[in-house]
């Protein structure tokens, strides 16, 4: 039998305030690589000329700025190749550096290149240029505009998402950057709905063997909104027997995704499945909720899945992510997790919260580091506060000149004192 629920969410993004740490964990290494405008694709940024040893913080900001200028310019190339490299180079820039008064100045410009690309591009081009609509949310969180640019975006990101004869790449990141572009963006509950029923209809559309990843990438966007919304909704709408024109899954058909034959798309119902149960959970500690427990032998089944005619490292991480599935619906008990970044830690204490920060390491990926100490919009998504100074001493580190002028002033200080203790020595032995 499920548990009774002990622990409710402090918000609609969840999550905890991080905590100052003693130690000194640094974030990952805040180099990029942004793409030439020139026809040539040749890389405008050598990680090598930012490295703090060189030059200083303004310097390297300035160079940046000048490069993504460049890349930016690169846009409008004619050829397809160019800019798709173009659109990865700024990609990269967006997610290493948290630069939102340079974005806001540019967005106009990003965003047209944005819907030029969905429309008139094939296959890479568009993908990338999906990837990239939902990092410009990322960094224009702190502006109403991002707002703007998302109401600009959704109806050709959904033209694109839902024609066929595009690639299925291409279209599972329009699909996913609508999700998220809705999570970043203000989760208006009635947009979000329609954003729910678009990715299900998809969903259906998609069930095929030949568009499995297309289907499993649907369907974890799904789960992403389904996060955003009040759990006596979802409680009513699993437990009604009614899923016509509905935007929440039935029961048969998380049952019917639990064994499917393939991975990903297990892997994702089970996130979908935790993140139900919570918000039913959250609804009334009283509730059971009973649908869960016809599910439960199932759920078992994955957790010690033995079947040879499965990879190893899929059983191996099949087995681990229903392991915490079946001990939080049977004993209530979540594994808690700790993200460490520069001086504090963010806590991950519920399947919501964890879905979102899985949702924020897909788009930024290393970078996640640097946007939660710095981006405004994420520390508010995981109610982090204000951002943290780090200590004084390392604020700003010093130029080269600077450590030139002090080790010379050091060496000059040394050899006066040698000279002297010299001078002591000599006098010494003449006496």
């Amino acid at each position: 039998m499920p548990g009774k629920g002990s622990k409710k969410r402090s918000s609609a993004h969840g999550g905890k305030r991080a905590e100052l740490m003693s130690d000194d964990d640094s974030i990952n290494n805040d180099a990029c690589s942004v793409a030439s405008g020139q026809s040539d694709s040749r890389s405008v940024m050598d990680d090598g000329n930012f490295n703090d040893n060189e030059v200083d913080e303004i310097a390297q900001q300035e160079a940046l700025e000048e490069k993504l200028k460049e890349a930016i310019d690169g846009l409008t190339q004619k050829c397809a190749k160019s800019r798709t490299t173009c659109f990865n180079g700024i990609e990269k820039a967006f997610t290493m550096k948290y630069i939102p008064d340079f974005v806001e100045d540019r967005k106009m410009t990003i965003t047209d290149s944005i819907e030029r690309a969905l429309k008139k591009g094939r296959g890479d081009e568009q993908s990338a240029a999906a990837r990239l609509a939902s990092l410009l949310c990322v960094q224009l969180g702190a502006f109403d505009s991002a707002e703007i640019i998302v109401k600009d975006l959704k109806t050709v990101l959904i033209s694109t998402a839902n024609n066929k004869s595009i690639s299925p790449t291409a279209r599972a990141e329009c699909y996913w950057t609508l999700s998220m572009m809705q999570f970043l963006s203000g989760n208006d509950a009635a947009d979000t709905i329609e954003i729910m029923q678009l990715l299900l209809t998809a969903f259906y559309d998609s069930a095929s063997a030949d568009l499995t990843a297309l289907q499993a990438t649907i369907l974890s966007a799904w789960t992403l909104l389904l996060t955003l919304m009040a759990s006596s909704d979802v409680h009513n709408l699993i437990s009604s027997s009614n899923t016509t024109d509905s935007y929440m899954l039935s029961l048969n058909q998380i049952r019917e995704l639990l064994e499917s034959a393939h991975l990903e798309l297990r892997l994702a119902a089970g996130d979908a499945l935790a993140v139900i149960f919570e918000l039913g959970r959250d609804y009334s500690e009283e509730d059971e909720i009973f649908w869960a427990i016809d599910l439960i032998a199932i759920l078992k089944d994955l957790a010690t899945d033995s079947n040879r005619h499965r990879a190893k490292k899929d059983r191996k991480q099949q087995k681990a992510s229903f392991r915490d599935i079946l001990r939080y619906i049977v004993e209530d008990e979540f594994p808690e997790l700790q993200i460490k970044f520069g001086h504090e830690t963010l806590y991950l204490e519920d399947w919501c919260t964890r879905v979102q920060y899985t949702a924020c390491c897909r788009l930024l990926g290393p970078g996640l580091n640097i946007h939660l100490g710095e981006n405004k919009l994420l520390r508010e998504i995981f109610n982090l506060g204000d951002r943290v100074m780090a200590p004084q001493s390392s604020q700003r580190r010093a130029t080269k000149q600077q450590r030139n002028l002090l080790n010379a002033a050091a060496f000059k200080a040394r050899t006066r004192q040698r000279n002297k203790n010299r001078d002591k020595r000599s006098a010494t032995l003449a006496s």
